[in-house]
């Protein structure tokens, strides 16, 4: 694993915007730009990616510490020039108030097992007899179970777009509802339209009783055909 590996890894993990992470260098006294956070998270293939030196992923895990552990009083710790993954093995431990046991069991749950002799040998000085180096495999699963952990999710946004959505949607069927109403009433209207249509040639046509004085006035009003004398 390299710097900007881990950098992007917890920045996703407790959900860090830029501010925030430019936070967290101010804090231990390293001031950073927005441009040069956004190039250390660069993917490796980005024509604009930056690589993190290991002055500059210390001071971060630093900031990192305060953030999670509050800030001491006096002068900020001075980050290290050269940095290996037990150094930052040893940050992450002490950020998140980890015991031996508790790093042990947390790994566990991304099936990887250390015994505490190993873990301790993490923490050793290279030139004890003890000391053991902290291998990617190691770093990279812990970063993992931190992850499984501690995942800040993006709630707020989530709870936003879920507020539009259903607001949306409301609004859709509030429309839907009213296209409806209105096409059954255009129906209904047409087909009112087309009864009457269909009534007035009926209507017209007055009915008359046969045996009525106007029947019989009409009957007595017609000519008679007369025959002449042969």
């Amino acid at each position: 694993m390299n710097n900007n590996d881990v950098l992007r890894r917890l920045r996703y993990t407790f959900n860090f915007n830029d501010n925030k992470m430019i936070a967290l260098f101010a804090s231990v006294g390293k001031t950073v730009t927005r441009e040069q956070v956004s190039g250390w998270l660069k993917k490796d293939n980005d024509d604009d990616f930056v690589n993190c030196q290991d002055i500059e992923l210390a001071a971060f895990l630093n900031g990192f510490i305060n953030e999670k552990r509050g800030k001491k009083a006096g002068p900020s710790p001075v980050p290290e020039k050269r940095l290996t993954n037990n150094i930052v093995l040893t940050k992450l431990k002490i950020a998140l108030n980890l015991k031996a046991e508790e790093l042990i069991d947390l790994l566990k749950t991304v099936d990887f097992r250390l015994n505490k002799p190993e873990l301790s040998a993490f923490s050793r000085k290279p030139d004890h007899k003890h000391y053991r180096e902290c291998k990617d495999q190691v770093l990279r699963n812990l970063l993992q179970a931190i992850d499984l952990r501690y995942h800040v999710a993006r709630t707020g946004k989530i709870v936003k777009n879920d507020a539009n959505a259903q607001e949306a949607g409301a609004s859709n069927k509030h429309n839907h509802s009213a296209k409806t109403q209105k096409s059954q009433h255009k129906a209904k209207s047409k087909a009112v339209e087309q009864w009457i249509e269909g009534a007035r040639p009926n209507a017209s046509a007055v009915y008359v009783n046969p045996k009525s004085e106007q029947a019989q006035s009409k009957k007595s009003s017609r000519q008679v055909l007369k025959l002449g004398d042969k």
